[in-house]
């Protein structure tokens, strides 16, 4: 009997002991404030990543016009240009490089464009300021009604001439041909330099008058094509580059005509033109006019890459610092036609068309 109290007592104590936990715990589920302790702690922070703030501060006026101009603006950074357009491509290179090895080379056309622009240079118009400063210095001048004695029966005879073209830039040679052709009254002269299936090509197209040339359309195209127009009615030379139309002085030639006629000029009557003499004639190109004055040298026999030939040089002298010298060298036997021509830049850059055959044409 007595164990069976005991076993009772027990089951009784631990019923009593599980639901004094359950209310104790539905105590801390109602209300788990009040049992903390009465102490404040401050709020939780919030996660914060570390940044750098722009400075907010109000930017200050721009300069006054006064203040800029005595005030050096801050300097800019400096740009360095691109790999792609400074550095030569293999393919721009590989010509330079073949050619010392002597293998068969490949023309970037970057190499043309460079001598062609230096032929155009040679011929760019003078600017105004050069006009004046060589008229104020007595430089003679073409009038507008000074006939030309030129013997049109000392025309040049129908020929192919070949050139050679060297320039100290580039390790190869290009190739050059001037083809004159008159026929009748008319005429038709064409120059072209180039190579590797890439050129520029001048032709002049006139007539033959008993003063010599009469040119009536010059053209020039190297990719695009421009041209002048001489309108003898009007007394003017028009542009198909849209520039300024020119006035049209008696015996005015472009600029590859001008070639075969002081050769007629010179094979008429030679004995007008002794050396230092200045021979003055107006020049028309594609896009301007121009006056050009050849200085009358003395006879000289050159080596060319065809042979010797007895010439006469021609000098047009720059008039500014940085105008071209251009060398021209006649060859009577060649009806005075060139037998060499030079231009040099103000940095002693050239380019050299030198006489290489003669093809007479029937």
């Amino acid at each position: 009997m007595a164990s069976v109290n005991s076993v009772f007592s027990f089951k009784v104590l631990a019923a009593i002991t599980l639901a004094v936990l359950g209310v104790h715990m539905a105590a801390l589920q109602a209300s788990p404030t009040s049992l903390r302790p009465s102490r404040a702690e401050p709020p939780p922070r919030a996660f914060i990543t570390r940044s750098i703030e722009p400075d907010m501060a109000p930017m200050a006026a721009p300069p006054s016009t006064h203040t800029a101009a005595t005030e050096a603006p801050p300097p800019r950074p400096r740009v360095r240009p691109s790999t792609a357009r400074s550095a030569p491509s293999p393919a721009s290179a590989a010509p330079a490089n073949q050619a010392h090895a002597g293998a068969p080379l490949e023309a970037p056309s970057e190499h043309l464009d460079a001598v062609s622009s230096r032929l155009e240079d040679a011929t760019t118009p003078d600017r105004p300021e050069a006009d004046q400063l060589a008229l104020a210095a007595g430089a003679p001048r073409l009038p507008s009604d000074a006939p030309l004695r030129v013997a049109a029966d000392k025309v040049p005879a129908s020929v192919r001439l070949k050139y050679q073209v060297l320039s100290n830039k580039f390790p190869y040679r290009l190739g050059a041909e001037l083809l004159w052709q008159p026929f009748g009254a008319q005429y038709e002269a064409r120059l072209e330099i180039g190579a590797f299936g890439q050129a520029r090509v001048q032709t002049s197209r006139g007539q033959i008058t008993p003063q010599g040339l009469a040119p009536l359309r010059f053209s020039d195209k190297f990719r695009s094509e421009v041209a002048a127009h001489f309108n003898r009615a009007q007394g003017k030379v028009t542009f198909s580059a849209n520039t300024p139309d020119a006035p049209l002085l008696t015996g005015a030639q472009d600029r590859l005509s001008v070639l075969v006629q002081l050769a007629a000029m010179l094979a008429s009557t030679p004995e007008r033109y002794p050396q230092t003499s200045t021979i003055t004639i107006q020049t028309i190109g594609a896009r301007s006019a121009d006056t050009w004055l050849f200085t009358v040298g003395e006879a000289e026999t050159l080596t060319l890459p065809g042979g010797q030939q007895a010439t006469l040089k021609l000098l047009r002298n720059p008039r500014e610092a940085f105008d071209q010298k251009v060398e021209v060298w006649l060859a009577p036997a060649l009806g005075y036609l060139p037998a060499r021509i030079r231009i040099t830049e103000a940095n002693g850059d050239y380019v050299d068309q030198q006489w290489l055959a003669s093809e007479p044409l029937i």
